[in-house]
């Protein structure tokens, strides 16, 4: 299938020519002429298959052919992060070049100055705004925004608002817009919270589910189970002398990421780090230094790094592993980007067996584990981690007294009572 079958107005045609684009990504084949249609949408797809572009394209098409209110709010994208709510606003500016669409991305973090001119853009209605729910609704509750012309809504990375607590936020948005109106949730996963979000805010919707909550086949996937303070080492093993232009590594924390990034630093790597410390002039300059590869290797957080679109990220490092299953597919996500090939590496320490056990369960089965470089030792073995877990379920109540009581806990306290409380 071509773009061309779309049927898309001359403009974005030319949009899509200049940005490069050949040929729609499954999601885009999906979920493009569903848009077209002018149905509400339900779209849930594994990161880096195309999403952005899936409901750019449509949505500029319609406010093109559609629009008949000028000077005001004609489409709203909401991103969980400021990362991605620029990420989206650039791919708009290219696909919406030759179209003419006005556009602003609201986020919080810029300066006053940064504040006013959004403030200008929600007053006489740029036509389409891309915003994180704070900072609208920061803006909401001053009364000067008018979405009483808004046709077309769209949530991206929901699953992600809901990890983040921004569902109270949500509503109040929703509560703001006009009842009528064409609203496209986009998803990497489909939790509960997000299902039940959907029979609030959506209309018959369609849906398109492709590789729901699974990395893409084209990464390779391997683990190493390393002692922490072997991690760094093994960083150090892995990039010195290789030909690895951009790298990405995953830190669970912003104290993490820090630390990360000055000890790579002291051993003279180019490294650098973004993390919410930073002021967005800053945080933009270091995603741009990692677009342009003359930085190679990026730290970041989960949520920080939400927004990072690079197609050619070869090596993606997750120091730490990550919480859950869905914010390690995310992670993994961000190499073997647009059909290309990576490879992700996870460092699993002794305290991390557990958790890493629950991703491969929500994989379907086992990540190769790869030796460690001989000059760095030997690390903990799975052997280790299940003995030291079945020695701590029969420590912690698996055996019973004489009475046919659990044993009690260290300390006196009983499991699940809280030995701090009426003290």
């Amino acid at each position: 299938m071509k773009f061309t079958d779309f049927s898309l107005a001359d403009p974005v045609m030319e949009g899509i020519d200049a940005m490069g684009y050949i040929n729609p990504s499954p999601v885009q084949e999906a979920a493009i002429p569903i848009i077209l249609e002018g149905n509400d949408l339900i779209a849930c797809a594994q990161t880096g298959t195309g999403k952005t572009a899936a409901f750019l394209l449509p949505l500029i098409h319609r406010l093109l052919t559609d629009s008949d209110q000028e000077g005001l709010i004609q489409a709203l994208i909401i991103a969980p992060t400021r990362e991605l709510a620029i990420q989206i606003d650039q791919q708009l500016q290219g696909f919406a070049y030759f179209a003419n669409t006005s556009s602003i991305a609201v986020y919080g973090g810029g300066t006053g100055a940064g504040f006013d001119q959004e403030k200008k853009a929600l007053q006489h209605g740029a036509q389409v705004i891309v915003a994180t729910p704070g900072r609208l609704i920061s803006h909401l509750n001053l009364g000067y925004v008018d979405f009483s012309g808004l046709k077309y809504l769209v949530l991206d990375e929901a699953d992600r608002m809901l990890d983040m607590g921004f569902m109270p936020d949500i509503i109040r948005i929703l509560n703001a817009l006009p009842v009528k109106r064409q609203t496209l949730l986009f998803s990497a996963t489909m939790p509960d919270g997000i299902r039940k979000l959907t029979e609030r805010m959506l209309v018959n919707p369609r849906q398109v589910n492709l590789s729901v909550s699974k990395p893409a086949e084209n990464v390779l996937q391997a683990a190493y189970l390393v002692f922490e303070n072997q991690k760094i080492a093994l960083i150090e093993s892995l990039l010195d002398g290789k030909d690895l232009p951009l790298v990405l590594i995953f830190a669970s924390t912003k104290a993490g990421v820090k630390e990360v990034e000055a000890i790579l630093k002291r051993k003279k790597f180019n490294v650098s780090a973004i993390h919410s410390d930073l002021e967005q002039d800053q945080r933009t300059a270091v995603m741009n230094r990692f677009r342009a590869r003359d930085l190679q290797i990026l730290v970041a957080t989960d949520i920080v790094a939400r927004g990072i679109d690079v197609d050619d990220i070869s090596l993606v490092i997750n120091y730490n592993v990550p919480g859950d299953a869905e914010d390690y597919v995310h992670r993994v996500g961000r190499t073997a980007r647009a059909e290309r090939s990576g490879v992700a590496l996870t460092f699993v320490s002794e305290m991390e067996f557990g958790k890493f056990k629950r991703i491969e369960q929500f994989l379907g089965g086992p990540v190769r584990k790869l030796l460690l470089p001989q000059h760095l030792g030997d690390g903990p073995t799975i052997e280790s981690y299940d003995t030291q877990r079945s020695h701590h379920r029969a420590f912690y109540g698996k055996k019973r007294g004489p009475s046919g009581n659990k044993r009690k806990r260290p300390g006196g306290h009983q499991k699940g009572k809280n030995p701090g409380k009426n003290q």
